[in-house]
């Protein structure tokens, strides 16, 4: 097989990341990274973690990879993207603080945390790297800050000052808000079971509890002693213990196995190109049908799709969210990105004109259910006055060489991603492509959007738009 090279050929901020035993700090650092009242708001408003933890974390391993560890036109479309991203990402606090993800200050502190991860996990192994391992660490940190735009000034001048950085930023700066106790306390108590789990599935809810409970020790443990001067947590005997086994213990074993097993740099391709084919998710358990499968329909939509933030309510920014996640599958410019978030969110006022009584700008499950199968049920053309326009313009995103018609590759580009099975890809690319030429006109794609939310039965194609009925 031929695989990426070697970690000795890379650099020791590509070769540090990509050693699976970084995973032990990363929860410390998502921790510090949201302490910063900027970053909590944001994530609070925006953010997808609490509905979908495990495709957030997929996509900041994946937009990480693309930073550090590919080429430069790919790090150069990541960069484009996270910037598309974070323009949107602005707005005032519970206290009434304004925020903006474009600070270069809260972005310094979002990409020194990282850097500050690395160090952290070599000094907690018994291991501490030296001042040239330092400087060249940050060296090639501070080139990939330079790529993302972030000013030098705002940045701590060497490896040396980032200690005093750090706990500058950790005395002064960062709050251990409701947002930070939750991940240190309660987010793994509640997650959903990842979909990789398999047949361990069923074993989830005990399993997470002890998840929960390690996890939170070994990253209170971990923290860095201003942290606990300032915010009154501290360094049980416990966990200093379990601190101690588990990142020695973890260098230890790392360090005596075999380069493609300590690194996350899998072979790509065979001995002659081609791609080295991943074993597919597991198939879904199919639903049972019922006589008007709207109601299923309806809830499994917004639970799904909608509720991107995972609080049981629905607003502006789940929109956001989801259009968000539809803009990382297509890599588009910004315009074309500016005109669909537009159009869902003119359904999104279409449909809260009918919902939401006392106009704070949020729908619940029920609410949105019923508004949905009240409109349908009332008025044969209520989709077309908000739902099919926005349908409409998806298409014509996804629609990326202008033919007008969805390819089986554009298809897959736009509802493919880990949690659908190659087969349930397939099986809807021919359901949706009802003249069976194999391609899908815009016709069909919005006449399958409506199926999903008018057809009582399951027997229309577009009841397969979130997997098989």
């Amino acid at each position: 097989m031929t695989s990426t090279p070697l970690p000795d050929t890379l650099g020791p901020l590509r070769r540090s990341l990509g050693e699976w035993r970084i995973g032990l700090v990363a929860w410390r650092l998502i921790v510090l990274q949201a302490a910063h009242p900027a970053v909590a708001a944001g994530m609070a408003r925006y953010s997808t973690y609490r509905a979908h933890p495990w495709r957030r974390i997929q996509h900041t391993v994946d937009s990480g990879a693309r930073l550090f560890s590919a080429g430069p036109e790919e790090r150069r479309l990541e960069v484009a993207r996270l910037a598309r991203t974070h323009r949107r990402i602005r707005g005032t606090d519970d206290t009434g603080r304004p925020y903006t993800a474009e600070d270069p200050e809260v972005r310094a502190w979002v990409m020194v945390t990282l850097y500050e991860a690395i160090t952290a996990m070599h000094e907690l192994s018994g291991r501490r790297l030296g001042p040239a391992e330092l400087d060249a660490l940050y060296g090639e940190f501070r080139d990939v800050c330079e790529a993302l735009d972030i000013p030098g000034e705002v940045l701590p001048s060497t490896a040396a000052d980032v200690p005093a950085y750090v706990e500058h930023n950790v005395r002064e700066v960062l709050e251990c808000g409701d947002l930070v106790r939750h991940l240190l306390f309660e987010m793994l108590r509640e997650a959903p079971a990842p979909r990789r789990l398999g047949r361990l599935g069923p074993a989830w809810p005990l399993l997470r509890l002890v998840a929960a409970r390690v996890l939170s020790s070994l990253t209170v443990a971990d923290l860095p002693p201003a942290w606990h001067d300032r915010f009154g947590t501290r360094r049980t005997r416990s966990g200093a213990a379990l601190s101690w086994a588990a990142h020695r213990g973890m260098r230890h074993v790392m360090t005596r196995l075999p380069e493609h097993l300590r690194y996350r740099h899998r072979a790509t391709t065979d001995a002659d190109g081609r791609p080295v084919p991943r074993r597919p998710p597991a198939r879904p358990v199919p639903r049972p049908r019922v006589a008007d499968s709207r109601r299923a329909r309806l809830e499994a939509v917004f639970h799904q799709v909608l509720d991107q933030t995972g609080d049981g309510r629905v607003d502006s920014a789940d929109l956001q969210a989801m259009v968000h996640n539809v803009c990382w599958q297509l890599e588009l410019p910004a315009a074309r990105e500016d005109v669909l978030y537009t159009a869902f969110e003119t359904w999104w006022k279409h449909l809260c004109s009918a919902v939401d009584a006392d106009g704070d700008g949020t729908v619940d499950c029920a609410e949105f259910v019923s508004a949905m199968l009240g409109g349908v049920d009332r008025d044969p053309a209520y989709l077309d006055h908000g739902l099919k326009p926005a349908v409409r313009t998806l298409f014509r995103t996804a629609d990326t060489d202008g033919s007008g018609h969805l390819c089986a590759d554009e298809y897959r580009i736009l509802f493919g991603g880990s949690r659908v099975h190659p087969a349930e890809l397939n099986d809807g690319f021919r359901q949706l492509d009802t003249d069976g030429d194999g391609r899908i006109s815009e016709e069909e794609f919005v006449t399958a959007f409506a199926d999903f939310f008018t057809a009582r039965t399951d027997t229309v194609a577009g009841a397969s738009l979130l997997g098989r009925p």
